[in-house]
């Protein structure tokens, strides 16, 4: 039986797409590839600044500039890579026969250029099928409502989140003598929980209906240990989950620790708390979020130094701060310990665009809303880990405030996916909330 022969593609790809991964063209396989004029423009636009997107937009001019050395733009030219196809630079946006995306949208915007490119190559190459390749959901509906397939660039994204690595696992109906032995000797064998292949980090509640223990799998020891709850800076926590996470963070074996979970399970509070409990191990502490402005504004508006204006995008981790501190009284040694830390920098709060090209050494970072990070920026904080570093993200994968990402292909989902079961790392998902009766009930009926 004589095999169909499949129909090739041309895949189109917009702005959203190269500010997310600079190296995208090389991403289809032997399939074509084409960039928009208007993409091109665009990106000039971004090539200044510190931040990852003009990072990316510089790394992909750079890209077009080796290309150019084999031919004109214009002209189909060979992708680096064994199994690449051709690449080229559409000129053309104004469709002779087809539907005008400007004169439907009633604008002439980028977009609406990116769309008619599409329009125009479609009419050019009638045996291809072309799909339009963007990160920006409100484009996608566009093109599909013209009649051009539309996809999200899936390199990098998490096929399925329900079986994203959760870093606990619940054992029950085991023997006593297993959770007495825990008890009384602190280690046991995984093969006595049943346990063939255990993964680095992992943590158990162990339990039967008498009783019940909490463990984590020691990979330097080979060996299931006894995790005991403990406070940190008089925060103590109040759910197994809790106890697990602080565990990880202040277990100087492990050098990277992701706790994921909704608004009000503690993941910021005790990854501040963890680390002022162990700050003697390091020279500073870091403490970062993803700026995200409003109404897609820099912060260059804001008035004031850099400080000033990355205080309002920092209150969160303030408020954080100042509830561990009003644990105890003014009078209090670990009072005023926060105050001095805060005032010689040994607390510092560091704005991420300035994370590039830098080497820190024996810091304990935290970066706080981790799932607004793309998998670039999450590569590029770490690779910044010089000896004696300890990153800690946190965040709600369910809550993205960037337009280009979503749960499944955010920085911190992607983080988790690919470097679980390492001896360095541990992992925490965080499920009950413990801010308030009112928040709890705002995150299950609302």
């Amino acid at each position: 039986m004589a095999r169909k022969k499949v129909q090739k593609k041309i895949f189109v790809l917009d702005t959203s797409v190269i500010l997310y991964n600079h190296n995208a063209i090389n991403s289809f396989d032997d399939n074509d590839v084409v960039i928009p004029i208007t993409v091109l423009e665009e990106l000039d636009n971004f090539k200044k600044g510190n931040e990852t997107k003009n990072f990316e937009a510089r790394e992909f001019i750079r890209i077009m500039d080796r290309l150019s050395t084999k031919g004109t733009l214009q002209d189909w030219i060979q992708l680096e890579g064994a199994k690449s196809g051709m690449f080229k630079v559409q000129m053309n946006e104004i469709p002779e026969n087809g539907i005008n995306a400007i004169r439907v949208f009633g604008d002439d915007k980028p977009d609406h250029r990116i769309l008619n490119a599409a329009i125009c190559l479609r009419e050019e190459k009638a045996n291809y099928k072309v799909i339009l390749v963007t990160k920006d959901v409100n484009l996608r509906i566009k093109a599909k409502s013209l009649n051009i397939p539309a996809e999200d660039f899936e390199t990098g994204k998490i096929k399925d989140l329900d079986s994203l690595y959760s870093g606990i696992s619940l054992l029950e109906n085991i023997d006593r003598t297993v959770i007495d032995k825990m008890y009384s000797d602190g280690l046991i064998e995984a093969s006595e929980l049943g346990i063939d292949s255990p993964i680095p980090n992992h943590y158990f509640i162990i339990r039967n209906e008498q009783s019940s223990v909490l463990a984590y799998y020691n990979p330097r020891l080979d060996k299931v240990e006894r995790v005991e709850k403990r406070p940190a800076y008089k925060i103590l926590p109040r759910n197994a989950e809790q106890v697990f996470a602080l565990h990880a963070i202040m277990n100087p074996n492990v050098k990277l620790v992701t706790l994921q979970g909704v608004a009000g399970t503690g993941k910021t509070l005790l990854a501040l708390a963890g680390s002022l409990e162990q700050k003697r191990n390091f020279k500073q502490i870091f403490l970062a979020r993803p700026i995200v402005p409003l109404s897609n504004k820099d912060i260059g508006y804001l008035p004031g130094d850099v400080k000033s204006k990355l205080n309002p995008y920092m209150e969160p981790l303030w408020d954080n701060l100042k509830f561990i501190q009003n644990q105890y009284s003014e009078k209090d040694k670990e009072f005023k310990r926060i105050t001095e830390a805060l005032e010689s920098e040994k607390l510092l709060i560091q704005p991420l665009a300035y994370i590039r090209g830098r080497s820190i050494s024996n810091i304990c970072f935290i970066v706080d809303e981790a799932q607004n990070l793309t998998p670039h920026e999450v590569k590029t904080i770490i690779t910044r880990a010089g000896e004696g570093t300890k990153i800690i993200f946190t965040g709600d994968i369910y809550q993205i405030d960037t337009p280009y990402l979503d749960s499944q292909s955010n920085g911190l989902s992607y983080l988790i996916d690919k470097i679980k079961h390492h001896e360095i790392y541990a992992h925490i998902r965080l499920e009950k909330g413990e801010r308030s009766e009112l928040a709890n009930l705002a995150n299950e009926l609302l």
